[in-house]
């Protein structure tokens, strides 16, 4: 191996510590790109992969039109009022209070893709529910961030449209195919939270009022409060971008309806029904595509930058000549490796964009389709991040519930795991 590639190697090991560290992500991956540049004598590639990445149409389209319509959902309370008519018919469940729960919180991250913004609208119910009914608090917390899986279901989910570009489709289109994937790999992760928690003994029917007291004394009060009347008008605003999108492309395919316009309409529509002042909404929205940019394009152009350094110190073509020899590694390398850094920084979106801007692009060369290679990275992240003790959203239902996140983690590993290997399986 020539110097650059042991270079670079002690700087990926470098970058995979400062995550670990959480030190600022986009920072730690800016960094580690234009070092890896410079010392391979070819700063200018990192500085033109910035310069594209930081102007991709498609990207900033759909990514910053969805935060910006997250927002106006957010200002208007519509996702609350989706939260609490989903909860209501809950509570005389039993046993089967857990799958329901979970398809709950399911439904709810697909309108609300945020794993931690998902938690805080259904974590403070769902989680007392679940514990009332005769639950541990663990596996209750468990059962919340362990649902948000169907997010990916969401057609302005940053993975979707990045994966969709590089493989030069419509975002519906890669979410035709592997929705049912998504959907499959859920359902698949009930089942087996089910049986977690029939293997740590976490249900009974009479719960003890220790656990009780913990949840409600550790409950953060800043968490918002569902409407005890929810409207159902209001309910439906966060979904009206996804029904608009799988109606125009499975119904009327003529017209081309993109994501920011399906977002507008649906921004439009929440601003209508609750009769929010349209200087308010037009405000967040854009507020909201600011915040868009730079927490999540940011990511994706700082890991732009990553691989790059990468390509300039020889790592990928080597990596990509390696899996070229041994084609089976490619699928395993492309999910294991995400998740495994999904569990130690406690993000997916890092490792998934790097690997899906070095390596997927090379996909044919090893015997793979771009678009599954690219999925199994965004997914194998994901379920990575919902391992992994540092994950915001799992702190914060852990904080709901009373628990330490390690007990969490005990709940959901095993079940992500198992979704792991299911997908290496099936696609």
């Amino acid at each position: 191996m020539s110097w650059t590639i042991w270079m670079a190697t002690a700087v990926v090991i470098a970058t995979i510590y400062a995550l670990i560290k959480r030190y600022e992500t986009r920072l730690v991956l800016l960094t580690a790109g234009f070092l890896m540049a410079l010392l391979s004598m070819k700063p200018m590639m990192a500085f033109q992969q910035f310069d594209k990445s930081m102007t991709a149409a498609a990207l900033i389209i759909a990514i910053c039109s969805a935060i910006g319509f997250a927002s106006v959902i957010s200002i208007t309370k519509c996702d609350l009022h989706l939260v609490s008519l989903l909860t209501k018919p809950l509570k005389q469940f039993g046993i089967f209070l857990l799958p329901a729960c979970c398809a709950v919180t399911g439904l709810v991250s697909i309108a609300i893709p945020s794993t931690a913004g998902c938690c805080a609208a259904v974590g403070p119910t769902l989680i007392p529910l679940m514990i009332r009914a005769g639950f541990k608090p663990a596996v209750a917390a468990a059962a919340v961030v362990g649902s948000v899986t169907p997010a990916l279901v969401n057609p302005g989910i940053s993975h979707n449209v990045f994966v969709a570009k590089l493989a030069s489709m419509e975002v519906m289109q890669f979410l035709g195919i592997f929705s049912k994937y998504t959907l499959g790999l859920s359902a698949l992760g009930i089942v087996l939270l089910t049986v977690v928690c029939f293997f740590y003994k976490d249900y009974k029917k009479n719960v003890g009022e220790a656990d009780l007291s913990r949840q409600e004394n550790s409950t953060n009060a800043n968490l918002p409060e569902l409407p005890e009347h929810p409207n159902v008008i209001y309910a439906l605003a966060p979904l009206v971008p996804v029904v608009l999108l799988i109606i125009f492309s499975l119904w009327v395919p003529s017209i081309k309806m993109s994501v920011a316009t399906a977002m507008l309409i649906g921004a439009v529509y929440a601003m209508v029904v609750t009769r929010t002042s349209p200087e308010k909404v037009t405000k967040e929205f854009f507020n909201g595509m600011g915040k868009g940019y730079a927490n999540i394009l940011g990511i994706i152009i700082a890991a732009g930058v990553f691989a790059a350094g990468l390509r300039a110190a020889g790592v990928v073509d080597a990596f990509v000549s390696f899996l070229t020899q041994t084609q089976g590694a490619a699928k395993i390398g492309g999910a294991v490796g995400p998740y495994l850094l999904g569990i130690l920084t406690g993000s997916g979106d890092a490792a998934a964009f790097a690997f899906n801007e070095a390596v997927t692009p090379h996909a044919a060369k090893f015997g793979m389709t771009i678009e599954n290679l690219g999925y199994l990275a965004a997914i194998g992240g994901g379920l990575g991040r919902l391992s992994s003790p540092l994950c915001g959203g799992l702190i914060l239902v852990a904080g709901i519930a009373g628990v330490s996140p390690m007990e969490v983690v005990k709940r959901t590993g095993p079940v992500m795991f198992g979704m792991l290997v299911a997908a290496l399986l099936v696609l």
